[in-house]
């Protein structure tokens, strides 16, 4: 019996326009982040959704509640669903971090896998947590199409676990932009991706990665270091 999961990025939030640090932190989406929420909505009208959950954090369940609306479905929310514990880092500039706890920072960037956020998670802790919490939803829903609102490293780390690898990977998994749609299939223990990172409901106006300086300076560093591996 299949089970579909869909998952969504929550749109754009105040952490993500101002470029601070908000996992835990609890802030809610912006201006660009309702128009984004209101066209996945609109995007997944005709989907076919039984159930929607969501991570408790305010930007993931603003979101989330576009949907909802859109398919006339309750909304249930999980503590378990949300973005990694911080720590320290929480509520701090991206500009700051590598200056204040450079070996986490140097983790965070290219060896996540190696990743204990200074009073926070580790990757592999958060990792575990995320998917106990799938795996309890897929057994309560099984069979149904089930809609799950959470966040970017929230996706990477368990892409990672849909891949069958490990969590060295993930610091080659791309990351998705505001209210991407991941659709990922549940069948005799095997997980299978049909969709990952699909945002092109937002078009070439609405994206928040895209309309970033500051990310296409980290996409030329990913790339130059993906293409050192290769040498």
């Amino acid at each position: 019996m299949k089970t579909r999961l869909i998952f969504v990025r929550h749109a754009e939030a105040l952490g993500n326009k101002i470029r601070r640090f908000h996992g835990w932190t609890d802030s809610g989406i912006t201006d660009r982040g309702r128009l984004q929420a209101k066209r996945v909505a609109e995007r997944l009208k005709d989907t076919e959704i039984d159930v929607i959950y969501s991570s408790s954090l305010k930007r993931a369940f603003q979101t989330a509640e576009y949907i909802a609306k859109i398919k006339g479905l309750p909304l249930t929310t999980s503590e378990n669903l949300k973005e990694i514990n911080g720590g320290d880092w929480e509520d701090q500039a991206w500009t700051d971090l590598e200056q204040k706890w450079p070996d986490e920072y140097e983790a965070w960037e290219n060896q996540p896998h190696t990743l204990k956020m200074p009073n926070g998670e580790s990757m592999e802790e958060f990792r575990d947590r995320l998917m106990s919490e799938v795996m309890t939803i897929i057994k309560k829903h099984e069979g149904q199409n089930i809609c799950i609102v959470t966040h970017g490293t929230a996706i990477r780390a368990m892409i990672c676990h849909f891949r069958s690898c490990t969590l060295e990977e993930m610091v080659n998994i791309d990351w998705c932009d505001n209210t991407a749609i991941t659709v990922i299939d549940y069948s005799d223990g095997r997980f299978n991706i049909v969709a990952e990172g699909d945002s092109s409901h937002l078009g070439s106006d609405l994206g928040t990665i895209v309309n970033q300086d500051s990310w296409e300076e980290h996409s030329k560093k990913i790339k130059a270091r993906r293409e050192q591996e290769k040498q």
